[in-house]
């Protein structure tokens, strides 16, 4: 008996094989791949894009504006979900692929699933050299897509319609893998996309997929168990793998029984709520006092589903010398970095089996109320920090203004430039997981884009919540084109815009290390004969946005109470200060490459001040 065979193309393979693809969570299935952003372009529109119509209500594709702020809004969903399910960009050939550059970079970053179907050169070679074809002298099978090798978990390039019957199921592996969960990037020639195969009829059959939980080594965490049971002043470090594990229940439960202290990294942040009394803070570059206090004292730190990136680390100087460092990370890469007794496996299974085998172990008590005391001063700091009045408008008091009055389970996205800082340092958490401050690649354009990809997320799970963007004028010059994209498929979006007057963080850097104001702000760019405020009301208004400007703080709540009640995207413009208004506490130092000869004075006294704190830098282990 001949085996059931259908015949279509590639591109008609590649859609039905997805649109047949679910997952399991919580006990009900969803579809794995929630649909696509796509612009068209020769490369995949006539042989993709003819597939894609033909699955148009399994797989709903949105139309891109970007396409590199597709890639954002498609790291943002992924992020939103909680890395269970998936996205898929597609791209024509040539700059329309190498846009997704940057967002495939900025998913590799923070771990997330990201399926890149993009078009490229013809395979037979027999039109080369073609449109949009980046010709390699030396090599003809290299082009613009294998620029994404380095950016990507997983690559390939179909050259054979039969190939995708290995290459899909692969690429899914990789993106549900907790260790190696990030981008897949599948070249598609043209030409290959419309050929046709006979595909066995089992391979499009419904599969239901599960997230694997890796169990940890036993040996690995008896070591884990005797170290931490000999800490007399332990801390943990709650990174965002704990939320990816759905480890948050059993996080809060290892702290409460052992009484260990609390902090949060920038993708950790709403691991716990502002008001437990174990959560110390936000740790690191953009931390808190309070956080960076024990930090700094801290014997044995136990880091939970972090990379322990150099913002959370304060460049390796935020710990002691001799703190010792357990790492519980479903990666092995980041589970051993820096000398750290490695846990590899997810942080729920871990957390409980460390929990027995570290039973009748508690912190001394001291210790925890010396943390306590600490984020009580903290708290102090932040409620002063985000009141209107105290000074020129700032990041902190629009920051205050929403924390004050949106909904627990409103979502927050920002990302790169100020916001990010002043977000981990003043958001106190009402909700766990609301929280998407895009740090790890730190990438400007994200906000809003993010903002969209999340908001599509939130409307399949929490449609009567709000996703709240926070974005400086400098990121929302840079990728502003989704509002209209939110506009257009009625997926509404809160929007502040914060007008400091141009890239005003980097200017605080520059002047940090003693360098004078120049090309940051637009008043102090040279080039610029005549500098002049952008309308973003009018701009917001064009993309057909409900859109207001507010003079300060109390206008900004009454604007946010407009944009709650309102069911469209909704963007609020108010000035901030460039200068005096920014959190001044709760950094901790962050190596920057500063000039060590320099004419300047200021420059050369800011490298001997920011060298001075380098003994404290840990060397690696």
């Amino acid at each position: 008996m001949s085996e059931t065979t259908l015949r279509l193309t590639t591109a008609q393979a590649i859609v039905r094989w997805l649109a047949n693809q679910y997952i399991e969570i919580d006990g009900q299935e969803h579809r794995l791949c929630g649909g696509g952003f796509g612009i068209f372009g020769h490369g995949n529109v006539p042989c993709l894009g003819e597939a894609l119509y033909q699955h148009r209500d399994a797989l709903p594709l949105y139309r891109g504006q970007n396409e590199q702020s597709m890639g954002f809004a498609a790291a943002a969903y992924a992020k939103t979900w909680l890395r269970q399910r998936f996205m898929f960009c597609t791209a024509s050939a040539g700059p329309g692929t190498s846009n997704l550059t940057t967002s495939s970079a900025l998913a590799h970053a923070n771990r997330l699933p990201m399926l890149m179907l993009c078009g490229d050169t013809y395979v037979t070679r027999l039109p080369d050299p073609v449109l949009q074809q980046m010709e390699n002298f030396y090599d003809p099978t290299l082009g613009v897509n294998d620029g994404f090798r380095p950016i990507t978990r997983y690559w390939d390039r179909i050259t054979h319609p039969a190939q995708v019957i290995q290459s899909l199921p692969a690429a899914v592996a990789t993106m549900l893998d907790p260790g190696d969960c990030g981008p897949a990037f599948i070249g598609l020639p043209q030409d290959v996309q419309g050929w046709a195969y006979d595909y066995p009829a089992v391979f499009f059959e419904k599969e239901v997929h599960r997230i694997r939980r890796i169990m940890p080594d036993v040996a690995e965490v008896a070591d884990a168990a005797e170290l931490l049971k000999a800490a007399e002043r332990p801390m943990i470090i709650a990174g965002g793998g704990v939320q990816y594990s759905g480890a948050v229940a059993e996080l809060t439960a290892f702290a409460e029984a052992h009484q260990i202290p609390v902090v949060e990294t920038i993708a950790g942040r709403a691991n716990m709520l502002a008001t437990h009394p174990l959560n110390i803070g936000p740790v690191g570059v953009t931390g808190s006092d309070s956080a960076n206090a024990i930090a700094e004292k801290a014997d044995v730190i136990l880091a939970v589903g972090t990379r322990l990136q150099d913002f959370t680390t304060g460049s390796w100087t935020a710990f002691a010398q001799d703190a010792r460092l357990i790492s519980i990370n479903a990666a092995r890469h980041d589970a051993g970095k820096h000398g750290s007794v490695p846990v590899v496996g997810d942080a729920r299974c871990a957390l409980e089996a460390l929990g027995v085998a570290a039973q009748g172990y508690t912190a001394p008590a001291g210790w925890t109320t010396q943390a306590q005391e600490e984020r009580r001063k903290w708290d102090a700091y932040v409620a002063d920090n985000v009141a209107p009045g105290n000074t020129p408008n700032s990041y902190a008091q629009a920051i205050g203004v929403v924390n004050a009055l949106c909904d627990p389970r409103d979502r927050i996205v920002t990302a790169a430039g100020g916001l990010p800082a002043e977000v981990t340092a003043n958001w106190r958490t009402l909700d766990i997981g609301t929280v998407d401050v895009e740090f790890g690649f730190s990438c400007m354009g994200y906000e809003i884009a993010g903002g969209w990809g999340a908001r599509i997320a939130q409307a399949e799970r929490e449609p009567d919540k709000d996703t709240i963007v926070l974005v400086g004028d400098g990121a929302y010059m840079l990728m502003n084109s989704d509002i209209y994209s939110s506009v257009l498929t009625r997926k509404k979006l809160i929007v502040l815009v914060l007008d400091n007057g141009g890239w005003a963080v980097i200017n605080k850097l520059q002047n940090n290390v003693g360098s004078e104001s120049y090309n940051c702000l637009y008043e102090d760019t040279p080039t610029i004969p005549e500098a002049f405020d952008v309308d973003f009301e009018a701009h917001a208004a064009a993309m057909g946005a409900t859109a207001e400007t507010v003079q300060n703080p109390a206008e900004l709540a009454e604007a946010f109470k407009r944009a709650k009640a309102s069911d469209k995207t909704h963007v609020i413009c108010m000035k901030v200060a460039a200068y005096g208004a920014w959190t001044d506490k709760g950094h901790t130092w962050w190596e920057c490459g500063t000039p060590e000869v320099s004419e300047s004075p200021r420059v050369r006294a800011a490298h001997e001040d920011w060298e001075s704190a380098r003994p404290r830098q840990r060397r690696g282990v």
